[in-house]
Formats: C-alpha cells, sequence, structure tokens
C-alpha cells in the first residue's frame, strides 16, 4: 500500500545529505509537488558523510546489491545530472588474509555466476597487481590477492551532492536549513502514533503527510531506532602533490586494502591525495534521549567537524596512515599531511540499510544504516525509498531492509577488532561537544 501520493507533504529530515537528497531528487522526478528538505546546512550538507572529495564507487558486488551496483554505475556514467562526477578507473579490492580472501573468492564467483564475469578479475601476486596499479610498484605485496573491478573507480562525492543539489532547486523541491531545519523532535497526532510533522529546535513546526528520516549519522541519537545502528568515525588525512606527481597518478585505479586502506586518484584541480586507514571505527559515547524514550542513554554520537573544525583525529590513525603511504607511496612519505578530521557514519549489524515504515509510528520512513557503503548507490538509493513509499519495493528488499532489532550479523558486518571509544585513545583532541545541536 502507498504511504503518499503526488500531492502529500513530505519532509526530508537529514535532506542535504547522501540518502535525503537522493530520495528527493527522485520524488521530484516521478512528479511529487510538496517535497521539503529539513537540514542544519544548506545542500551538500556539511554534517554528511557525502560531502567529501571522493569516494570509491563500482560495479563490484553480487545479489541485490550487485542489482543496486549495476544500475548506479550506469548512472553514475549516464545520467547529466551525475556523469561529470565518475571517474572509471578501475578498482582494486585487496587482502593478504585467508578469511577476507575467502569473502572476496565468494563475491566474485556470485558475480560470475550471474553473468556479469566479464567486468570483474581475479589478481594475484606482485606481477598481476602492479600491471592494474603501477603505483604499487615499490610495495610489498607478498600473499597478496582479490578483485580488481572494471566498471568502477571513484567519483566527486562533493561535487556530485551539489550537482544534485541545483537540479532539485530546479525541480521546485523547498528546503529550510539553520535552526528551522534542525530537528528537535516529532508532532504526532491525538493517537500518539500518527506523525504529523516536525518540530525543529527554534521551535518551527513542519506540518506534513509524511516524514522520510534520512538524518545519516545522527539518526540513532534523534530517533529511538532500537539499538539497530551505531554510528562510527573514521579518521583521514590528505597530502599535496605536485602537478608532476598528480599527472604520473592520474587513472590510477582505486586501491582497498582491508587490512591497511585505501587511496584514489587525486581530484582533478586540488592536487590532493586523500588517504584513508582502515579499522572497526571509533565511538563517541555521550548521554543523549532519542526521540521516543523516556530517560537519556549512552550512545555514540557524531563529531561534525564543520561544527567542530579544531578537532584532530587519533595518534593511532594518524600513524596508521602514515604507514599506509610509506607502504604504498614511499616517494611521498615524507609530505606534510593536511585536512586531517573524522568522517561519521552509522552502521547496522548485518551492514544492510534500515529502510522501512517506522512500526511505531504513521507516517514515518525511517531510511538510514549506511554502513559504509551508500555513496557508490547515491544514484538508486532514493528510488528504493520512493519506491517504499509507492509501495512497489520488491519484497525481497523489504525484508532485506526491514525493522530488525536483534537479528544479528549475517555474516556481511565489518571484520577486524570491536569498535574504540574515543575518550580511551591518545592524539584526538576537541571541545565541549552540544549533541541536539548537530543537524
Amino acid at each position: 500500500m502507498a504511504l503518499a501520493n503526488k500531492d502529500s507533504r513530505i519532509l526530508i529530515v537529514g535532506g542535504g545529505g547522501t540518502i535525503g537528497s537522493s530520495t528527493a531528487l527522485h520524488l521530484a522526478r516521478r512528479g511529487y509537488k510538496d517535497v521539503r528538505l529539513l537540514d542544519i546546512f544548506q545542500n551538500p550538507s556539511l554534517n554528511s558523510a557525502g560531502n567529501d572529495n571522493n569516494k570509491m564507487a563500482g560495479d563490484d558486488s553480487a545479489g541485490i546489491w550487485g542489482q543496486l551496483g549495476t544500475e548506479a554505475w550506469k548512472i553514475w556514467t549516464t545520467d547529466p545530472v551525475f556523469k561529470d562526477h565518475a571517474h572509471n578507473t578501475g578498482r582494486l579490492d585487496l587482502t593478504s588474509k585467508p578469511e577476507r580472501e575467502e569473502r572476496l573468492r565468494t563475491r566474485y564467483q556470485g558475480i560470475v555466476d550471474e553473468g556479469r564475469g566479464a567486468g570483474i578479475e581475479w589478481v594475484e601476486g606482485k606481477e598481476q597487481i602492479v600491471a592494474r596499479a603501477p603505483h604499487l610498484a615499490h610495495a610489498d605485496l607478498t600473499g597478496w590477492k582479490g578483485l580488481f573491478v572494471k566498471n568502477g573507480g571513484w567519483v566527486a562525492a562533493r561535487n556530485a551532492l551539489n550537482s544534485v543539489g541545483h537540479e532539485l532547486r530546479r525541480l521546485g523541491v523547498k528546503s529550510s536549513f539553520g535552526s528551522s531545519g534542525t530537528f528537535k523532535d516529532l508532532i504526532l497526532g491525538s493517537d500518539g502514533k500518527t506523525v504529523k510533522g516536525i518540530r525543529t529546535v527554534d521551535a518551527t513546526e513542519w506540518y506534513c503527510d509524511l516524514v522520510v528520516f534520512a538524518a545519516g549519522a545522527w539518526s540513532p541519537a534523534l530517533l529511538d531506532l532500537e539499538g539497530q545502528c551505531e554510528t562510527k568515525g573514521w579518521g583521514y588525512a590528505h597530502l599535496r602533490l605536485t602537478p608532476e606527481e598528480a599527472k604520473k597518478l592520474k587513472g590510477m585505479a582505486t586501491t582497498y586494502n582491508h587490512e591497511l586502506g585505501f587511496i584514489m586518484e587525486p581530484e582533478e584541480g586540488t592536487l590532493e591525495l586523500k588517504i584513508v586507514n582502515e579499522f572497526a571505527g571509533y565511538t563517541h559515547l555521550q548521554k543523549v534521549r532519542p526521540f521516543g524514550l523516556k530517560k537519556d542513554v549512552l550512545m555514540s554520537v557524531p563529531r561534525a567537524h564543520a561544527i567542530h573544525p579544531t578537532d584532530t583525529i587519533t595518534t593511532e590513525s594518524l600513524e596508521a596512515i602514515k604507514n599506509l603511504i610509506k607502504l604504498w607511496l614511499p616517494d611521498l612519505v615524507d609530505r606534510p599531511l593536511f585536512k586531517t578530521a573524522m568522517c561519521w557514519c552509522t552502521d547496522t549489524v548485518d551492514m544492510n540499510w534500515l529502510m522501512c515504515e517506522h512500526p511505531k509510528y504513521k507516517g514515518l520512513v525511517v531510511a538510514t544504516g549506511d554502513s559504509g557503503q551508500t555513496f557508490k548507490m547515491f544514484p538508486v538509493v532514493g528510488k528504493q525509498v520512493a519506491d517504499l513509499i509507492e509501495g512497489t519495493l520488491p519484497e525481497e528488499r523489504k525484508n532485506l531492509w526491514r525493522w530488525r532489532p536483534g537479528a544479528g550479523d549475517n555474516g556481511t558486518a565489518r571484520g577486524g577488532e570491536k569498535a574504540k571509544d574515543l575518550s580511551e585513545v591518545e592524539g584526538w583532541r576537541n571541545d565541549p561537544v552540544v549533541v541536539r545541536s548537530k543537524l
């Protein structure tokens, strides 16, 4: 059954981010006439994990995620809103660990079995890897193996978000930002269950027929999700290249190693190379009271760099980034690092989206649980939300992204050690946090 029609008033909380703006795009393209974005920042929201130089992307999965990845990459490379921001450099997903190798081989075989084997290769050893990634010529690749994805590479994330923002304005999507776009609580009907709108931190009341709650990493701290999502942060840094160095790395395959981290082609014009180390992420535990709870709870909440620009990254994260440079790009080992910051996402336990109508509140759709894979699906994630609203989302997808507290890991969760809290590690500096001002 449809949750709204084309004349319905629809509010999107977190509408300046990845899922929110993608949802607005698909609704507007389908002819919905009254869609409004709510966010603390203008699109592209500075609070969004997608507001970044670049993100990995590509057709590199099997099953439902493979269907989405194939569709997404086609749109990335053909749709006028997206195509200028996609870079088909190829992508390497490598490992030297048996457990990770088993997962990669399973994924590889799944893609082949689906008839898409022409777009992917299994690579082993230094000769095969360096043939596709010359920048690793000086790296110790003993025991390394994995996937080379032909249809993929990276996307200019911030530019793509901005492009969608321009298209939303052209299509007549409304917006409210700042204090009048910052979520405080839901407005409920007399039954205590039917959502009538949103109240913001400056007491503005926005009434509507449907709310789409797409608040990204802030979702669990603002709305009771019954423990289905956990917000985590990852450190990253940049180094500046000379024009000659950037030219040498132009077209390089995006390179990911589950134990070390990832790098990708420097964005043209900036000469900046982003480096991210890979690990379980950090939590930032604080007492908060999400809407729907009657008492404070301890949970991880983000620390937006846009609001706290003096925050640093941890010593161990910084050292891991330096180690990745030493192993992969030794010629740049002494280059100063800058633009260090934390990127915040929210993971579900099984690494699948949480995308469904909230079981306690009629007229509230939850669309969150990024789990580190949403930006590559940016062109199609909003289509899933729109299909859910119209009652046409396939049952298999509805089941995968259903409300599922306590469902547990189905084998797709991030591997590695348990996340540490920032209070337990050295090097991270910050100023006092006020949780409710984050969205």
